[in-house]
């Protein structure tokens, strides 16, 4: 359970090898998290991220496998991944994402099938098994990392953001199912973020890093709120733009 201080101890990060992950990682062991158990698909960077946590403190740093092209395959790695915490599991973060080219795979079956899964059917699935576990141990917090692309799709990236704005609807409803459990659901929307992900492409306003955005997540887990934003300014900023007329929108977004 979480210490006296009210922070996480064991924590389960799927999708642990992401630079995202990777940083918020390092901050919760910074802050007393003795056990992280890392899911990934690259066992080059599962090493990676469990060699930076424990010269962050962590005393336990397993990992597991996961591949999020195959739904089928996510409770059975939820499960690996508690059992691998070795008791009960304080926070879990869902990590999972893949940015994709669209101009490739809006005319690729394949290619809509692969973005579909990683984006939003393997989170979804995964999330319903680690609500059960949660569900069943009476406390957990669960962190899933959505994006601003969900909150209004782009003409040039809608895989993407089609995916995140599913994936942002139903964590949201989840979240409202989980009153009275004991186990609760924060929703990280992050902008452009400067990662492996986003390599080559313009720089955006509002753009930050992934130790800004794990600070963000930080000073999010510590409160209540249902959706972290990260920078927080882009709340009011999509306030505003997912309200334009759609030609504008389109001017703006999509130039």
């Amino acid at each position: 359970m979480d210490n006296a201080f009210g922070q996480p101890q064991r924590v389960v990060v799927l999708g642990g090898s992401s630079e995202i992950a990777r940083a918020i990682t390092k901050k919760l062991v910074a802050a007393r998290a003795h056990t992280v158990v890392l899911a990934g698909r690259s066992p080059e960077l599962l090493a990676q991220a469990s060699q930076e946590a424990s010269e962050y403190g962590a005393t336990s740093t397993p990992s597991v496998h996961l591949d999020a092209e195959r739904p089928d395959t996510a409770a059975q790695s939820v499960n690996e991944a508690f059992d691998a915490a070795g008791g009960s599991v304080d926070l879990v973060i869902v990590a999972v994402g893949q940015l994709g080219v669209q101009s490739d795979d809006e005319v690729s079956p394949e290619g809509t099938l692969r973005m579909m899964n990683v984006n939003f059917t393997w989170p979804v699935v995964a999330l319903t098994q680690i609500r059960n576990r949660l569900v069943a141990q009476g406390s957990g917090r669960i962190l899933v990392i959505s994006s601003v692309a969900g909150v209004r799709v782009r003409r040039s990236a809608y895989l993407y953001g089609g995916a995140k704005a599913g994936l942002d609807r139903l964590t949201d409803a989840l979240a409202d199912s989980l009153e009275g459990t004991g186990v609760s659901l924060q929703l990280l929307r992050p902008g452009a973020v400067r990662t492996r992900m986003t390599a080559g492409l313009a720089e955006m306003p509002f753009m930050t890093g992934p130790n800004e955005v794990a600070e963000y997540v930080m000073a999010g887990l510590s409160t209540n709120q249902r959706i972290i934003w990260s920078p927080p300014i882009l709340r009011w900023v999509y306030l505003v733009l997912r309200h334009l007329p759609r030609q504008l929108w389109r001017m703006v977004m999509d130039r």
